[in-house]
């Protein structure tokens, strides 16, 4: 996701390295590639404009303290790390403030009504905004607006009767009267807010816009948000101005920009209408709709991943309880394949491995270009399904003879099970050293400094490193060692050596 923009902020971060100074010089480098990233990524002319020249009017003439002091130590800060940072600030900026309310009237039944162009994700976005507005305690009702498209309110139907959302439509009459009557049946059944899944067309027409504005005038909906496709660029601003323009929208909610390089609609959109990007639309699956954050989001783009963002994907997922018992017994080593099958099957549920991995910091610097394969998933799955209860229980006593029956029933190879077995003792044993050295908390620690990441934002990082566990448990410093202890310790270690060395030549 948005891998032209990134790339043009990780050119101008290498150009940084090894300077100790910013200078106009440098600094332009550094823009030009950011400048070219935005433009290849799409971005509106006047927005890239706008951006570089804030970015040059904060950096130029910045006077750069290589040493700052952060939790009561000295740290050295590159000028390359101040230049960035001025990035983030200005991305944050440029995408924010961040607004995810609603706006429910005084009325027994507030109104959102949905907009967009064919093929944008209206009918699965309302869906997903559905089940997200009954975990906040509403009780929606999906309304099937759209008479024109093929199999629209069917899929709206089957979309409500999946997620036990009631659902209304009307047939034979036009859209006006049916969002009208959908707001009487909401009051009668006992839901108080009506989602309308109004028509699109592939492209803005007078027709299209005359209908929703009689929508608007029929209902005075408190909410009118616009779902825009990601993935078409430029056009997404254009038809974001022109909806904005007519029906004055409350917000927007994007769409498949996971599945964009580019990204340039998310960065242009609100800086052109002047409204919230309230929403992101991630996946096809009905939990995927996560609040907009543009600190998240311009840490992604940056390449520090969004740690606030992963670790909500994992209060999602997590039963706190149950996942606190499991890390303790886990943390001593005591960690089973049904732990590790456990472990998959939540992270599944978070939404794609390359989306969820692309939140972690620093892994898209790391990894470069490499992609994550959902389907490796499936393949631990299978393979652990194909053992019994006590091989689960205890890998260890897998043989080769039991290591040829669970191949054959899962399809799979015995290559295949022995690398996933590999990965399970490694994480066992990472779990088990995790737990004796108190690894867990400077890791989280570490990466408290980055931008958009707090000391609020890592207390739950313990959380998600250590299948909820809270950081609590780890936070405990180390002690600091006496010189005696030190030398004590020196010793010990000297004579173990030795006592190594008198073993092997016997």
């Amino acid at each position: 996701m948005l891998e032209t923009i990134t790339s043009g902020f990780n050119k101008a971060r290498d150009r940084f390295q090894g300077r100790i100074e910013l200078t106009e010089g440098n600094i332009e480098d550094a823009l030009k590639d950011i400048r070219l990233s935005l433009l290849d990524a799409d971005v509106n002319l006047n927005v890239v404009k706008g951006f570089i020249s804030r970015v040059k009017d904060k950096a130029i003439g910045e006077v750069v303290d290589t040493r700052v002091t952060h939790k009561g130590k000295k740290l050295k800060v590159a000028p390359g790390d101040h230049f960035i940072n001025i990035c983030y600030e200005e991305l944050v900026a440029l995408m924010g403030p961040v607004d995810t309310s609603f706006t429910f009237g005084k009325r027994p039944v507030s109104a959102i009504m949905l907009l967009g162009l064919q093929g944008c994700g209206k009918t699965t976005t309302a869906g997903k905004l559905a089940g997200y507005l009954r975990g906040k305690n509403k009780k929606p009702l999906l309304v099937a607006a759209d008479i024109y498209r093929p199999a629209a309110v069917e899929q709206l139907r089957v979309i409500s009767e999946s997620l036990g959302i009631p659902f209304f439509s009307v047939k034979d009459a036009l859209p006006p009267v049916i969002c009208k009557r959908a707001l009487d049946h909401a009051k009668e059944i006992g839901c108080d807010v009506a989602i309308f899944d109004t028509a699109g067309r592939l492209a803005i027409d007078d027709t299209l816009m005359t209908e929703l504005e009689h929508i608007v005038t029929a209902t005075q909906p408190e909410n009118t948000l616009l779902v825009c496709d990601a993935m078409i660029g430029q056009d997404a601003v254009k038809t974001a101005d022109e909806f904005n323009r007519r029906l004055n929208i409350s917000g927007f909610i994007m769409t498949k920009l996971d599945g964009d390089a580019r990204g340039g609609a998310a960065l242009s959109i609100k800086e052109v209408t002047g409204r919230p990007i309230k929403f992101l639309g991630t996946g096809e699956a009905m939990d995927r709709l996560e609040e907009f954050r543009p600190e998240g989001l311009a840490s992604r783009i940056l390449g520090f991943g969004d740690v606030v963002g992963l670790m909500k994907d994992f209060e999602e997922v997590v039963d706190e309880k149950k996942a606190e018992e499991d890390a303790r017994r886990m943390l001593k080593g005591q960690f089973t394949l049904d732990d590790f099958l456990e472990q998959i099957q939540a992270i599944k549920k978070m939404g794609s491995l390359q989306d969820l991995v692309e939140k972690i910091p620093f892994f898209s610097r790391l990894a470069g270009n490499a992609t994550v394969d959902d389907r490796e998933v499936i393949k631990v799955e299978a393979i652990i399904h194909s053992m019994t209860k006590a091989e689960r229980m205890n890998p260890d006593i897998l043989n080769d003879s039991r290591k040829k029956r669970i191949a054959r029933g899962c399809g799979r190879t015995i290559k295949d099970l022995n690398e996933i077995l590999k990965r399970f003792k490694t994480m066992r044993d990472v779990m088990k050293n995790m737990g004796r050295s108190g690894l867990l908390s400077r890791m989280a620690s570490g990466i408290s400094h980055l931008p958009g990441v707090g000391n609020a934002d890592i207390s739950g990082m313990g959380n998600m490193m250590g299948s909820s566990m809270p950081m609590s448990t780890f936070n405990a410093p180390p002690r600091e060692l006496s010189s005696a202890q030190k030398k004590k310790n020196k010793e010990k270690r000297k004579q173990q050596k030795q006592s190594r060395k008198k073993s092997r030549k016997k």
